[in-house]
């Protein structure tokens, strides 16, 4: 999605956040760094925005209350994109706004970063956009250096690794009265995750094609795996079978039709008048709506692909990967072992 071999950075604020609840401080900077350096800014950049290559998935920012002016994210990123002259004084307010959602006990204090750049190329277009980003692990590291014919070791005991970010954000300005266009990265744990997704950022996902393709095919895996099995009678052979149908019409189609897909891929009345209830549920639960009609992302079937399960579990003396056409595996039961069986028909051995 994103990519910066064009980019620069214009402008970049740090600032240290500790952790409120355990009452350790905020530091903000009097000024923004000037980054002179050409080696630097190289590896700033790399360190910022490398990992977003790899990021498909989009959000918006938002507000419970429909109200995006009162999400403060927002608010300042809206006032930096209007004037750049506010950058530091507006970082310094993310600042705070972070210190004072940063109240879980796990959370690590830190250093945000809040970046300015231009020329970021975002789905083959030129944007600007604000980063925001936080390093909370430290790694230590040691220095080789030589004197004559010798050599000294040196110990650095925190450091940070510029191939590992924590968090970050780019909001993107574009969409603005949508709330933006925002990838994001978090890779802490689970259990404090939510205060920088949720509480400072305040994301929800964008309604765009990736997204759309990506929680299709998941609320229909979770149908299949959990909520078929309750109604009807059948078997794991059969689930697995009904999950290559969904795949392969993913792949095969350029765009999603959900009758289509519904007459295609379940078949029967009753298993379509389930999952279409299933998938209401799972919209109003995630505050997501999937439309009826969409243009399928190639991306979004790849990355589901690999973790939708086709393989079945026989004990623990024989695992069968069933990937195409289901009718060629028979089930039966055996009498006097008293053992479940399967034929597998094939016309030749690889």
């Amino acid at each position: 999605m994103i990519t910066f071999f064009e980019a620069a950075l214009q402008q970049i604020s740090i600032h240290k956040v500790g952790n409120k609840q355990l009452e350790e401080p905020i530091t903000l900077s009097e000024k923004p760094l000037p980054v002179e350096d050409e080696v630097l800014g190289d590896l700033l950049m790399q360190y910022f925005l490398q990992p977003f290559e790899k990021v498909n998935e989009t959000y918006r920012l938002h507000h419970s209350t429909g109200n995006l002016q009162l999400n403060e994210v927002y608010h300042f990123a809206t006032k930096i994109f209007e004037d750049n002259g506010l950058f530091h004084q507006s970082s310094q307010q993310l600042a705070k706004l972070l210190y004072e959602k940063s109240s879980h006990p796990k959370i690590k204090s830190g250093e945000l970063y809040v970046v300015y750049f231009s020329n970021l190329q975002v789905e083959g277009e030129l944007q600007e956009a604000l980063g925001i980003f936080k390093s909370e692990q430290k790694e230590p590291y040691l220095t080789v250096s030589q004197e004559e014919t010798a050599f000294t070791l040196q110990y650095q005991q925190e450091a940070i690794n510029i191939k590992k970010l924590d968090k970050g954000c780019i909001i993107i300005n574009k969409e603005k009265e949508q709330g933006y266009k925002v990838a994001v990265i978090d890779n802490t744990n689970r259990s404090e995750a939510l205060y920088w997704m949720d509480e400072f950022l305040q994301l929800k996902v964008r309604n765009d094609n990736y997204n759309q393709t990506s929680n299709l095919l998941s609320v229909y895996k979770t149908f299949v795996t959990d909520k078929i099995e309750a109604e009807f009678d059948i078997s794991k052979a059969d689930k697995i079978d009904m999950l290559n149908r969904s795949i392969n019409y993913f792949k095969q189609k350029d765009h999603f039709n959900m009758d289509e897909f519904s007459n295609e891929v379940i078949g029967s009345e009753d298993g379509i008048a389930l999952f279409k209830d299933y998938k209401q549920q799972y919209e109003q639960g995630l505050d997501f709506s999937m439309e009826d009609s969409f243009a399928i992302s190639g991306t979004a079937v790849k990355k589901q692909a690999r973790v939708y399960k086709r393989v079945l579990k026989l004990d623990r003396n024989f695992h069968i990967y069933i990937h195409g056409d289901k009718d060629l595996l028979e089930k039966g039961f055996d009498k006097e072992r008293n053992m479940n069986y399967y034929k597998v028909y094939f016309k030749e051995e690889q």
